[in-house]
């Protein structure tokens, strides 16, 4: 063996210790989510194992019925006393009724419980991920949380819904037919019992193999639905610079992965599974020459051995339904792991736990605030002051990606500052409860983002409480009444899946409105007219001089007609503020960037 040779080995073990221990991890934080969601059920849960294991036992009466019936009943019959025989067949009819109506009642109990359980993490999931703060969102992307909800919860309902009932059944089974098999013959009994030798290494080769397997598979799905969600979002700009092909040979590449780790996964399966049967019929096999030699001798009754090779014929029936079982078991707890790992997130953003209230005003105070968005990522605002003072509109000018987004998204509280602090009246936004802070500070993004429903359902977000009256108001402020009164049904036109039955220009008035209703202390917008045509633009400029007044407002625009609205104008370049004044001073200056901005401008209109 070479050097090189010895190193790959001892890499090769360490990384199987390493996947040894993630995967020991990610099994006890699995197992604690299913604590959590199975203790609710307890007393339901007993309910169906009591009434499973009634069901096992009424139905192991059937062999020794028909043992008795071979030993005993039909010598007595030919006798003339057919009363046992008659004994045996209605014992017989009636532990298969009695097996019928115990199993449909637990099938349907146990069906109760697992939707239950399904609706609570579900519900669990979902509440969750709208709770987790914008950096999650922004780094985890929404076709992995669809994944979440859908492929790796239907793996969890399939286990729920069948696998548990398959698996009670066939533990119980094996306990009570092997104590059967004991009783009836133990010589038998300890053939049967020896193939659980290499039973035992099979199904733990099966664990670790099938286990790795299907978290490639939730991995691997996880992907495709991710490329088909920003493909189908992004549909338009596929087709307009004709990226179908780019698109399809990524989901190949992912649909294939996904194909491989399922064949992978459904070989474990298919290996385990041939074993369990090859064990059983082996055993089998033996069973039967042996008992067969032992009968001729004299030393085993016939029916003992009719009863013994039909309770083993169901020893190894459990067997094989326990290959399933485990191949529906390893793809669950790998979802398990998937969703636990979701759940285990938390807000990097956090509501305080004795929350202070936000008087009036609107003054924001930035103290010492320096902000990066991970501990190993760069500073993009170097340590800064400013003060904003209630009713001062600004206007944050600059480059793409100079910081002006991460200042709105700090004075809006998606995020913390690393350093220093972010407060509003003199309070720490930190120490604010967040429906206060809500109330008081809204902001309007570029992304115009409306919901299914009307478009006075989407207007009246900023204040559920309001009236027609108060809705047709706030539209009206932003000049979007007239466009939505010439709408089908007017206010109640259903806008569709994300505002499509609306123009970008028209989505973002709607948002508009939504902001204005709310009458927040602090108003924020993103870049909130870059849809905007000519006429919308001077419309919503004479709304917002109305509607702005006697309010904070920061405002990040491009576009040197709307900048020139605001009170004061903070250049921001490579996450530090080098001009601070009102627009006409520094136009006046000649000199710095806006002025610079200011110019081009002008010359672009002339």
């Amino acid at each position: 063996m070479t050097q090189d040779d010895s190193w790959r080995g001892v890499a090769a073990e360490e990384v199987q210790e390493l996947d040894a221990k993630v995967g020991a991890k990610l099994q006890a934080r699995s197992r604690k989510l299913l604590g959590s969601l199975v203790r609710p059920h307890l007393w339901p849960a007993a309910a169906a194992l009591t009434l499973v294991v009634l069901q096992n036992l009424v139905s192991l009466a059937g062999p020794l019925l028909i043992a008795a019936a071979i030993d005993t009943g039909i010598p007595s019959a030919l006798r003339g006393d057919t009363s046992i025989l008659a004994w045996c067949i209605g014992g017989y009819a009636l532990s298969a009724i009695a097996n019928s109506g115990l199993l449909m009642a637990f099938q349907r109990l146990a069906a109760r419980i697992s939707q239950n359980v399904l609706l609570d993490l579900r519900g669990r999931l979902f509440r969750h991920v709208q709770r987790l703060s914008l950096s999650f969102h922004e780094s985890y992307t929404s076709g992995k949380v669809i994944s979440r909800l859908t492929a790796d919860m239907d793996s969890i309902g399939k286990l729920l819904e069948d696998g548990l009932d398959n698996l009670l059944n066939a533990v119980l089974s094996l306990a009570f037919i092997g104590t059967l098999l004991l009783i009836l013959d133990v010589p038998l009994a300890l053939i049967v019992m020896a193939g659980f030798i290499p039973l035992v290494l099979t199904l733990r080769w099966f664990r670790v193999t099938s286990g790795r397997a299907y978290r490639r598979t939730r991995t691997a799905i996880a992907k495709v639905i991710v490329q088909f969600v920003e493909t189908m979002n992004g549909i338009r700009a596929v087709q307009a610079f004709r990226r179908e092909h780019r698109n399809e040979s990524i989901m190949d590449v992912d649909n294939a992965e996904y194909r491989d780790a399922n064949y992978t996964a459904t070989s474990a399966v298919a290996t385990f599974a041939a074993m369990v049967r090859f064990i059983g019929n082996v055993s089998l096999a033996i069973v039967l020459g042996i008992g067969a030699w032992r009968v001729t001798g004299g030393s085993l009754e016939l029916g003992v051995l009719t009863a013994f090779t039909l309770y083993l014929r169901r020893f190894y029936d459990p067997l094989d339904e326990l290959a399933q079982v485990a191949n529906s078991y390893a793809s669950a707890s790998a979802a398990l792991e998937k969703i636990s790992g979701v759940l285990e997130e938390e807000p990097t953003v956090v509501e305080a736990v004795k929350p202070k209230p936000l008087p009036p005003g609107g003054t924001i105070e930035f103290q010492q605030v320096e902000f990066r968005y991970g501990p190993d990522t760069p500073v993009v605002l170097p340590k800064f002051d400013l003060t904003i003072p209630a009713g001062q509109t600004v206007a944050l000018v600059g480059a793409t990606g100079a910081g002006k987004s991460t200042i709105a998204k700090l004075v809006a509280r998606f995020y913390d500052p690393t350093a220093g602090s972010v407060r509003l009246s003199g309070v720490d936004l930190r120490d604010a409860a967040d429906e206060d802070l809500r109330d008081k500070v809204v902001m309007v993004t570029q992304e115009n983002f409306l919901f299914s429903g009307s478009v006075a359902d989407n207007i009246a977000l900023g204040k559920p409480s309001a009236t027609r009256g108060e809705i047709e108001s706030a539209a009206a402020a932003v000049g979007a009444h007239e466009f939505i009164a010439a709408l089908p049904d007017g206010y109640d036109t259903d806008v569709r899946k994300r505002g499509g039955r609306l123009s970008a220009g028209q989505r973002q008035l709607v948002a508009f409105a939504r902001a204005f209703l709310a009458d927040p202390a602090v108003l924020v917008l993103d870049e909130a007219t870059s849809s905007l045509d000519v006429p919308g633009e001077r419309a919503v400029q004479a709304a917002l001089e109305t509607v702005l007044t006697d309010r904070t407002a920061v405002i990040m625009a491009h576009r040197l007609s709307t900048v020139l609205i605001a009170d004061r104008v903070l250049v921001v370049e490579g996450g530090r503020i080098v001009e601070d004044g009102s627009p006409a001073d520094l136009v006046a200056e000649g000199r710095g960037e806006f002025a610079a901005l200011h110019q081009a401008w002008l010359e672009s209109l002339a």
